[in-house]
Order: structure tokens, then C-alpha cells, then sequence
């Protein structure tokens, strides 16, 4: 039975998390059971670790990075270096001396990385870093072949190569090779040159039948046919219009457009062709007229044009002449339909613009062989190509495969606090406060509907830079203080982990305990609120009766000589009666009151501050113990599954870690303060207040006598307040027996005494 390998585990955030201390640890993580890790998914974006090398891991290209593929990376990069534990170093350089030659793919990869070297111009370098592999433009710019299967016009052996590249680059398209170039691969050849089969094949039925459709020989019949299509929607205008003015002469008036018409046209000046009438007719209209050919019957908008195709199709069709009929024209174009049929169906039409000549030549040539060699020429280099793409792919897992895995496997970054995890994006600073719990959200409704689950306070802040038009969205966790000046539309300043600075604005809100000591307070700041709400709408209601009394009084002074006198009211003994009884119940209250804090006073000052206390906590108890269970189920995973995680684990934030993600401003150590406020709001003068309830309460304790034992004779309570009774016969000489009796209102009380004379 193989041995079992035994993991180190610490215990942060309310569970156990694997120790990933050592190369050895990484190299055996596929042993470790996927149960125990924190995370079993990521997304590709919105961390701060190099997009490229999470693209590299992502095989699937499904934008997020998942166990399986983290544990290859992690087997490709151990396994090609001597000793793993380089990884955990994070160096953006990797030393040549660090990769496993004695491998197969380890050699193929320390001959590559030499290459790269080489191809930018550093053959003598011993280390090799991300900048050397981040540009394959500049590692392939001056190779012909680089094992992708696309050649350029570089890769052209002679110029009649060359120039066949350029030509199906131009017809067909093209793709861009390692070095950005453009070429074309297999796929753009056996496009072209089917183009250039299907064209020739078109091309030779028509040389197959000649005769007709080339009546002028193939270069004439398509000079003809053009000069009939230029003109032919004109030439089809007369003859109908000629048509229709032997059907019904009194149409053909309107059939050569109204004499006003022209009349508009000789009060401007016109151009030399005549533009103004090329929607007239191209000659007067008559029943039957055959159409002018030239002259100055002719409109002359449209004269060069019916002069071309006199020239180039009725003439070589059918003879010269002068005027053209119905019937001739007709036969022009049936003289011409064959070849308007083969044009039809036309094939090739992507390779036409070469010429007939260009395509005859290379459908006859070997160019296709020749280029469909040098693909596979290039595609021969596949494998060491692949290589230099493997060089980047473990340079990239040198720097930032560890870092992953503290962010994946483990969240030890987060909660070791020295530095931000990957999914923190920066700190924002709010309310006197700096949130480190920040991430950047791509769909705030769907991240807000999963994130409130949480348990955390969370504000939704809109980023933006106005200096570039940056814009993002971040979510910030307020872990400390309280939410008494949080609110929407508050501005603060976010800071990326770039150092970068962003006004941010917050746009959503999900509200939940912050601290035990809100939860503390919390009752009386809705108490305060309650009674400064009622206040505000008494005065309000004040302000309008004031306001409504004022209105009536003004307008009865204004009316006063059209009223009649008012008779003064007789006084109403029920609302006498009434006014007793509220005076009364008033009186009872505050009788009351006075009983009960004088109750609380005779305890005791500790047990009255015991009281106090105790009466506090019972008011804040039940909000303090609700916070207190909500703080405690307070966790990370929702707020990291709402962008795009899959968080394996309970990665709670309790209180302590809490308030280590929010930071409260205070005062550096050893500042001054200065606390003169000549601006400061006059309040109660509570000093005052403080020293006459405590000389109040000094009063009441001497008048109890609580201080007879420490004060003379004379200032003591009984012998102020008290009276002597006679001294009884049977007391010795020398003493008195005294009797002193309460003051009025006090509890009945006696006491004797023997005192000396």
C-alpha cells in the first residue's frame, strides 16, 4: 500500500486549510482530497494575477479555471523544473539552469527557451523572464517557418510564389501567423485555387460554343454588351413611350414632358451634359419613330452613352446606320442574350478581377503543389513552435502558479492579511474608514442577488476616471464602525492595486450588522430618531396652525368693519373639569418619578449605577445578541461565488477578522489635540447639571445622616434638625438623655442617646 502523505493544515476563517509550504506540497497536490480545498473554480477575470497566465491554465477556454486544470499546470511546472520549491519564490525570471533537462520535454524546453534568446537578440543570457516570451510578434518577427501552418509572402522562395500569397491574401482573405503577419494556410489555398477551377471550367463552355456566345469574339461581344446595358433602361423608355403615342396621340404632349418644364429649365443655367433632362425621353416621341442615333435630336444627357452603342454593338450586329427601330433592337439583344446567359453563370466570381488571362495561366501552373508544400514546411515546425509556447506557459507558472494556488487551494493570503488575496482589488476609503475587502463586479443585479446571502454590510460603488473614461463596479464590505452616514449617492475615493486613484460612488446597499457596539446603540439611535421624527411633525403641525391662525386673523382685520362683534364666550365648566384632570394626572406622573428616582437613590451609589447598567443592557441585550448571530454566520463564499467562484469551504468573517478588513480613522500616536472650537454646538451645560445633582444627592445622604460619623457635632443632621427631650431624675449628673424626631414628611423615627454635659 502506497504512503499516504501527511498534510499540514492551519485553521483560519472557521475551518481547516491546507499548508502549501514546500515544492513538494505542490507537487503532490492532486493527492489532496478536492473536499479540502477552499475554492474548486475561479473565473479568468477580475483577479489581480496576470490574465495570461490564467488564460494559459483555462485549456478549455470556458473562462474559468477549474481543479483539474490547476492541478496540470501544477504537474507540467514541477515536473519541468529541478527543484519545485523555485515556485514558491515567484520570480518573474527563470534561471535555465532551473529546468529539468533530463527529460525529454524538459530538454525540448531548454532548447527552446535558447532559441527565444537567440531570435531577440540574447544568445548569451543564463536567465530567461516574462518580458522575453510575453511577445511572440518579436520572437518570430524574422523567421520564415514557425509551426503554425500559415505562410507569409516571406516564406515565398521567388517572387512568382510571392506574388501568388499577395493575390490570395487580396481574393480570399487571411490569417495572421505567430509573428501577427498576415498569410493564408491550406484552407485559403484550396479556397483560391477552387475559385480558379470553377472559373476556367465556366470560361471553357463558353469557348465550347464560341459561335454564339461570342457573336464579336469574347473581347468585343463584352465591350457590346456593356454599351447595351448602359443604355437599355432609356432605350426601353422610348420605344414604350413610342408605343403608347400610337395607341392615343393626345398623350403625346405629356409623353415629351410640358412646355413649363422647360421653361423652368431656360431660367437657370445648365450644365454642358445637360444633367437637368436626363429623366426626359432620348429623342421626341412620335407613333412609331424609330430612335436617333446620334445628332441633335438626341437628348443630350444621354448622347455619349447612345453614341457607345452605336458604335459598339449596332454597328459590328447589324451595320451602320442612322436611326434604330424596334425590331432592330430586338434583334441587337437577341444577337446578345447568349452571352448575357453565360454571364449568369458565372463561376469563380472572387478570381474574375485577376483577368482571364491570370487565371488561365495559374490553373495551368503548379503554384497550388508549390504553396500547399511549403504549409506543411511550416506546419513540419509544429512541435518546436509548440515548445516556445511552452517556455512562456512555464515561465508565466514560475511567477504566479503559487500565488494561485494560495488564493485556490488555500485562502492564506486573505487571512494572513500581509498581503491582499487575488480577488481584492483595492482599498476604498469612505466614511472615515478604509475597506480592504473590496472586488470588481461585471453584473451587479445577478452579483447583488446572490452576494446579500453573505451576511456583511455591502455597498455597490460605481468607479469611474474622468481623465481616461475608465468605468468599473466594485462591491466593498464594511466590516467596522457604523452605517449611520452611509448612504446611496455618497462619493468616495477608491484606490486599485496599481496604485491607480478612482471617484467612487455608491449605488446599491445591502444592509446588515457592522459591530456588536452599533448593535449596542442601536435602539437609542432609533429611540432619538423616533422622538426627533415626532418633534419634527409637531412642529410642523405647529407651523401650519400658527400659519392657518395668522391667515384668519390677518383677513378679520382686514374685514373687520363687515363683521358683526363676536360675544365672548361664557367659560365651559366641562373644559375646566378637564384641564383639572390633566393638571392632575401631570402631577401624578411627576410625583411619581421624583418616588421612583428617589427609590433608586436610597439603594446606593453602586447599586444605582448597577441599576443603570443593568436597565441598559436589557434594553440593547436582544439587538446585541441578533447582531451577534448574524456576525457570526458573516462569510466570504457567497460574495466570491457572485463573481464567479465556487467556493468549496466556509470562509467565515468573524468579528476579530472583520475588523481587520475595515480600518478606522483615529488620531496617530503622540498627535496634540486641541479641543478650542470656537465653532462648536452650545449644548447642555452638562458640567453644571452634573455638580448640582451631585451636591443634590450630597444633600439628601447628610440629611439621612450618612455622614454623622465624619462631622462635628454641631454640623451633624440630628442635632441640626432635632430637639432636646428633659432629662429623666434617674440619669447620673454629668449626662442628658435627647430624643430626636424626624422632620415632617420623613418616616416615622426615634431615636436616644446619652450624652455628656
Amino acid at each position: 500500500m502506497a504512503e499516504t502523505r501527511r498534510w499540514t493544515f492551519f485553521r483560519a476563517g472557521g475551518f481547516d486549510q491546507v499548508k502549501l509550504e514546500t515544492g513538494a506540497d505542490l507537487a503532490n497536490i492532486d493527492k489532496l482530497d478536492q473536499k479540502l480545498w477552499v475554492a474548486l473554480a475561479c473565473p479568468t477575470i477580475g483577479l489581480e494575477i496576470d490574465g495570461r497566465t490564467l488564460a494559459l491554465i483555462d485549456t478549455d477556454k470556458d473562462g474559468r479555471v477549474r481543479a483539474p486544470e490547476l492541478i496540470a499546470a501544477v504537474k507540467f511546472a514541477t515536473a519541468n523544473l529541478l527543484s519545485p520549491d523555485d515556485l514558491l519564490k515567484g520570480s518573474a525570471t527563470l534561471p535555465l539552469a532551473a529546468i529539468n533537462d533530463k527529460t525529454a520535454e524538459g530538454a525540448t524546453l531548454l532548447s527552446s527557451a535558447r532559441q527565444i534568446l537567440k531570435n531577440i537578440g540574447k544568445p548569451d543570457e543564463a536567465v530567461i523572464s516574462i518580458e522575453d516570451v510575453a511577445d511572440p510578434a518579436r520572437i518570430f518577427a524574422d523567421t520564415a517557418f514557425n509551426g503554425d501552418g500559415i505562410i507569409v509572402d516571406g516564406s515565398a522562395p521567388d517572387e512568382a510564389t510571392r506574388a501568388a500569397i499577395l493575390e490570395i491574401i487580396d481574393t480570399i482573405g487571411s490569417k495572421s501567423d505567430r509573428s501577427s503577419k498576415p498569410g493564408i494556410g491550406a484552407d485559403e489555398i484550396e479556397a483560391f485555387f477552387g475559385e480558379i477551377e470553377a472559373h476556367g471550367q465556366w470560361y471553357a463552355k463558353a469557348e465550347a460554343d464560341a459561335g454564339r456566345v461570342f457573336p464579336l469574339g469574347p473581347e468585343k461581344t463584352a465591350a457590346a454588351f456593356t454599351a447595351v446595358e448602359a443604355i437599355k433602361a432609356k432605350v426601353e423608355d422610348y420605344f414604350g413611350r413610342c408605343r403608347l403615342a400610337a395607341f392615343d396621340p393626345r398623350a403625346i404632349l405629356a409623353l415629351n414632358r410640358r412646355e413649363e418644364e422647360y421653361l423652368e429649365l431656360a431660367a437657370s443655367d445648365m450644365s454642358l451634359d445637360a444633367a437637368e433632362v436626363a429623366g426626359f425621353p432620348l429623342a421626341q416621341v412620335a407613333p412609331q419613330a424609330p430612335l436617333p442615333l446620334g445628332g441633335g435630336a438626341v437628348n443630350p444627357a444621354h448622347a455619349a452613352a447612345l453614341q457607345a452603342f452605336a458604335d459598339a454593338a449596332v454597328t459590328p450586329l447589324l451595320g451602320a446606320r442612322e436611326r434604330l427601330t424596334e425590331s432592330e433592337w430586338a434583334a441587337v439583344r437577341e444577337k446578345l442574350a447568349p452571352y448575357q446567359a453565360w454571364l449568369a453563370e458565372k463561376q469563380g466570381l472572387r478570381v474574375d478581377k485577376l483577368g482571364e488571362p491570370r487565371v488561365r495561366a495559374l490553373r495551368a501552373s503548379a503554384m497550388k503543389a508549390t504553396l500547399l508544400d511549403l504549409v506543411a514546411k511550416d506546419k513540419a515546425l509544429e512541435a518546436e513552435a509548440n515548445s516556445i509556447d511552452n517556455v512562456e506557459r512555464l515561465v508565466r507558472y514560475h511567477r504566479d502558479l503559487y500565488l494561485l494556488c494560495t488564493n485556490f487551494v488555500n485562502f492564506q493570503d486573505f487571512y494572513d492579511g500581509a498581503e491582499p488575496a487575488t480577488f481584492q482589488c483595492g482599498t476604498l476609503y469612505l466614511d472615515q474608514r478604509a475597506c480592504r475587502l473590496c472586488l470588481r463586479v461585471e453584473d451587479l443585479p445577478k452579483h447583488a442577488l446572490m452576494a446579500g446571502l453573505a451576511g456583511a454590510y455591502l455597498t455597490y460603488l460605481e468607479c469611474t476616471r474622468k481623465a481616461t473614461g475608465e468605468k468599473m463596479n466594485i462591491v466593498a464590505a464594511f466590516t467596522a464602525g457604523n452605517s449611520d452616514n452611509l448612504m446611496v449617492g455618497r462619493n468616495g475615493l477608491f484606490y486599485d492595486r496599481q496604485g491607480r486613484d478612482w471617484d467612487a460612488t455608491i449605488t446599491k446597499i445591502i444592509e446588515n450588522p457592522i459591530s456588536l457596539r452599533q448593535a449596542f446603540w442601536a435602539p437609542y439611535k432609533k429611540f432619538v430618531r423616533l422622538i426627533e421624527e415626532q418633534v419634527a411633525k409637531r412642529a410642523a403641525a405647529a407651523d401650519a396652525d400658527a400659519h392657518s391662525k395668522l391667515t384668519t386673523a390677518a383677513v378679520a382685520t382686514a374685514n373687520v368693519d363687515k363683521t358683526k362683534p363676536v360675544e365672548p364666550k361664557k367659560i365651559d365648566v366641562g373644559s375646566v373639569a378637564a384641564l383639572g384632570v390633566a393638571v392632575g394626572a401631570l402631577g401624578t406622573f411627576i410625583t411619581a418619578v421624583v418616588g421612583y428616582a428617589t427609590g433608586v437613590i436610597r439603594l446606593g451609589a453602586l447599586t444605582t449605577v448597577a441599576a443603570l447598567v443593568g436597565l441598559m443592557l436589557l434594553i440593547s441585550l436582544p439587538s446585541v445578541v441578533l447582531a451577534y448571530i448574524k456576525l457570526r454566520k458573516r462569510n466570504l463564499g457567497p460574495l466570491l461565488d457572485a463573481s464567479g467562484w465556487a467556493v468549496n469551504g466556509d470562509a467565515k468573517i468573524n468579528v476579530p477578522f472583520g475588523a481587520t478588513l475595515t480600518s478606522v480613522g483615529r488620531l496617530p500616536r503622540g498627535s496634540r489635540r486641541d479641543s478650542s472650537d470656537r465653532y462648536a454646538d452650545k449644548g447642555l451645560p452638562w458640567k453644571r447639571l452634573l455638580f448640582l445633582l451631585v451636591l443634590l444627592y450630597t444633600a439628601y445622604r447628610w440629611y439621612h445622616g450618612a455622614f454623622d460619623r465624619f462631622l462635628p457635632h454641631r454640623a451633624q443632621s440630628h442635632t441640626v434638625l432635632g430637639k432636646f427631650a428633659p432629662l429623666p431624675e434617674t440619669e447620673p449628673p454629668g449626662s442628658a438623655t435627647v430624643t430626636v424626631t424626624a422632620p415632617s414628611g420623613a418616616a416615622p423615627a426615634s431615636a436616644t442617646a446619652t450624652v455628656k454635659k
